[in-house]
């Protein structure tokens, strides 16, 4: 039944949809964790700025929880508006082939 499922268009474009949102956002957070930690190891005398009066290191790091909660609202949005429909689709599949 899986292996029937997992050949279907909708499968197929569901697991399609799903990979093209995950893997750059994967690589565009990765690379901005990265990007923070090098800065935090190499480049101290960098984050010691003060814009503001608040030191530098103290905005990346919050800006790494911000961006967490921005690339979940983004993914919740596409996961509503993109893999939802597909989803419910090969479900409603599944479920009348079980029957």
């Amino acid at each position: 039944m899986w292996v029937d499922a997992a050949a279907t268009p909708d499968f197929t474009r569901l697991r399609s949809s799903l990979l093209r949102f995950v893997v750059p956002a994967t690589v565009l957070f990765l690379a901005w964790f990265l990007c923070y930690l090098v800065l935090n190891a190499w480049y101290k005398d960098l984050l010691s700025l003060r814009p503001g009066g608040i030191p530098l290191v103290l905005l990346l790091a919050a800006g790494q929880f911000v961006s967490t909660f921005a690339l979940t609202a983004a993914y919740n949005r596409y996961a509503r508006r993109r893999l939802d429909p597909l989803a419910g689709r090969v479900r409603a599949r599944l479920e009348g082939a079980s029957s």
